[in-house]
């Protein structure tokens, strides 16, 4: 069934620059994503702290990752109706209440079970949280100075996923694993009352339609994707709980549907997620080079410690002190390449990006059990770099390629990608590792080259994506302007 709403239209920034008074709401929209954000990957490290604390196995323990994945990739779709339907106070009130609610929950837990709801209901707000920031941006800011705000954004996006081994590594170091929780709901909580003094409505609505039926297509379809994708890597090592088929078939067959769907809802405006963001050839391939630069930037977040901790026996909080450099530097070179975008656009920034990238790929290929610390933090901060020159042009190029009718879509459409190729770069590498580690071992390797082994297979993989992507860099252009008044039109 289709539900629909009828809204009146808020009026619209100038197109000439900014509303005014937006710089404190981008500001806070921006600390809010960065602080949800962080709390992606912060679990990992307390892994193992937590299978002693709460009595429970590797594989159980993985929910708390998977669950909160699954959450963001069950509700990120959704997010398309909810910015066009509601104003961003509300949502931004609702994103911050879910992320406090759940932080609470989590905190306060006295098992896994609570401590896993506190998480789904945390990622239910980070899902919220970060296409708000994304349509908010394209709304409010003029396409000239688009770049050095995605530069920004792009601090959150991938700079607070690379932190939150850190963080978490430094907590733990010296506090039980719930601070990592009681630390964040202050901030939380002071975002929420900064967020009543600052935020307003300066963005548009207009009357949506909420399709129950592309809901669970897409839920069913994201979800089963990222699932089966996340199960890879253990049933690689014989742990796995379900076959990986079946999730990967569920999700497969249900985006197939799902998306006939929207290509047929489309013909009366009235789609769940409109995919006529893709007749944008800026956008597509933007999306496509974004999805391998996620991998590559989440693969190695998770093969990068298992290597550290495994093949060279350090300890967490050295091994989290090792991957702060790179994360510290996109940070810092991103608002610079933001700028740069604005004066130069893409394509000079993405090429050496990539390349760069690639160059740092094959160099970790190269790592082995008596590899030299500064050579690992060197090769990190390279991919990094590297990254950091090619994550913020794509963006600002995929979302700025299209009308503004369409930006809630875009920006829905690529969280969701994000969360996917987040989920494929991490199965994909752990796969690898996981079956060339298996092979050196059979072969008689010790349980650290049989590690470098692996690792060594998978950044090989890597680097030769990397590569290939490359090559796809030389076509991506500066976005051309758009019809606004014809949605459909979108210059290829």
């Amino acid at each position: 069934m289709t539900l629909e709403h009828d809204r009146p239209t808020a009026p619209l920034p100038a197109p000439g620059g900014p509303a005014p008074r937006t710089g404190p709401v981008i500001a806070l929209l921006v600390a809010s994503a960065f602080v949800v954000v962080l709390n992606e990957t912060i679990m990992g490290v307390a892994l193992p702290r937590l299978m002693v604390d709460l009595e429970i196995t590797a594989a159980t323990g993985q929910w708390l990752t998977t669950g909160f994945l699954l959450t963001m990739a069950i509700v990120i779709p959704c997010t398309g109706f909810l910015l066009a339907r509601f104003p961003l106070r509300r949502l931004f009130f609702t994103a911050m209440s879910l992320f406090a609610a759940g932080t609470l929950v989590a905190a306060l837990a006295p098992g896994f079970e609570m401590l896993l709801a506190g998480r789904v209901v945390q990622a239910s707000g980070t899902a919220i949280m970060m296409p708000l920031l994304f349509t908010t941006v394209l709304n409010v800011v003029p396409a000239t100075h688009r770049g050095r705000m995605m530069g920004v954004i792009s601090i959150v996006i991938a700079v607070a996923p690379a932190i939150g081994p850190t963080a978490a590594g430094a907590i733990l170091s010296a506090l039980d694993w719930r601070w990592m929780f009681w630390l964040v709901l202050p901030v939380a909580l002071l975002a929420l009352a900064l967020g009543a003094v600052w935020v307003r409505d300066v963005t548009e609505t207009s009357p949506a339609s909420f399709d129950l039926p592309s809901a669970v297509l897409a839920a069913l379809g994201f979800g089963g994707l990222i699932y089966g994708l996340s199960l890879i890597g253990e049933s690689a090592s014989g742990h796995a709980p379900v076959p990986v088929w079946i999730p990967l078939t569920v999700g497969v067959v249900a985006l197939a549907v799902f998306v006939r769907r929207q290509l047929s809802l489309q013909r009366t405006d009235s789609a769940f997620l409109d995919l006529r963001t893709f007749t944008s050839r800026s956008f597509s391939l933007a999306v496509v080079l974004v999805v391998v630069v996620m991998s590559a930037l989440f693969g190695s977040l998770i093969l990068l410690p298992l290597y550290l901790q495994q093949a060279l026996v350090l300890d967490t909080l050295t091994v989290g002190l090792m991957m702060l450099p790179g994360g510290v530097l996109m940070g810092v070179i991103a608002p610079v390449v933001g700028s740069l975008f604005d004066r130069f656009g893409p394509r000079p920034l993405v090429l050496p990006g990539m390349v760069v990238a690639a160059a740092a790929l094959w160099g970790m290929t190269t790592f082995g059990t008596d590899t030299e610390i500064w050579w690992i933090v060197l090769v990190h901060m390279t991919l990094n770099l590297g990254l950091g020159f090619v994550f913020t042009p794509l963006l600002t190029s995929a979302l700025g390629s299209l009308p503004r009718a369409l930006y809630s879509h875009g920006s829905a459409i690529t969280s969701t990608l994000q969360q996917v190729a987040g989920a494929a770069g991490t199965a994909l590498f752990v796969t690898l590792m996981s079956v060339g580690a298996a092979g050196a071992a059979t072969a008689g390797a010790d349980p650290a080259e049989a590690m470098t082994a692996g690792v060594h297979d998978a950044f090989v993989l890597g680097a030769v994506i990397a590569s290939v992507a490359v090559v796809l860099t030389l076509f991506v252009r500066r976005p051309a302007e758009v019809d606004e008044a014809r949605p459909e039109l979108v210059v290829h």
